[in-house]
């Protein structure tokens, strides 16, 4: 029986890479899959938003478009109790830059609690930044897994089999 994409062990994620090549060509899978989760990112602007039937809402925030790269943010904004004096804020929270031209994903800034990687993540340690473009390219994963998808086009509908993202209000 075939383990199914998604699943990964804990200790895959505690592994640095080996080299620097190893961590480049997990940014080159991170920006394949960013592409198909975004397949217009180079022209998208302002904040999109995705939410497919019964399923958090994740949302895509552009913060610097040029033509070379992309920096955005990624957010799943998932439903937690917040006590009067404590938000919760929003997790996973990745804050990443594109960059077209290589068809590479630089994780600038990660705020996630589950997996077992720094809670903030903090440049420049080979072994941090491999655990956070890990679980990056897991979050990724799951996302197309799930039928997240961001369009340009506000107008559009979703297709059957997976929801566009909409420009929020």
């Amino acid at each position: 029986m075939q383990a199914s994409k998604l699943v990964f062990s804990r200790l895959a994620l505690l592994m640095p890479a080996t080299n620097v090549g190893g961590l480049m060509s997990l940014c080159e899978e991170n920006y394949a899959a960013l592409m198909r989760l975004a397949p217009n990112l180079p022209q998208l602007t302002g904040q999109l938003r995705s939410q497919p039937e019964r399923i958090a809402e994740l949302t895509l925030s552009i913060v610097d478009q040029s033509p070379y790269t992309t920096t955005l943010r990624l957010t799943h904004l998932l439903q937690v109790e917040a006590t009067a004096q404590h938000q919760q804020p929003s997790e996973p929270d990745a804050l990443l830059r594109a960059y077209h031209d290589a068809e590479q994903v630089e994780v600038l800034n990660l705020r996630q609690t589950v997996l077992p990687i720094l809670s903030h993540y903090q440049a420049p340690a080979l072994a941090s930044k491999w655990r956070a473009n890990l679980f990056v390219s897991k979050w990724l994963s799951y996302c197309l897994h799930q039928g997240y998808r961001f369009s340009a086009k506000a107008d559009q509908t979703a297709a059957a089999d997976f929801h566009e993202l909409l420009p929020s209000a």
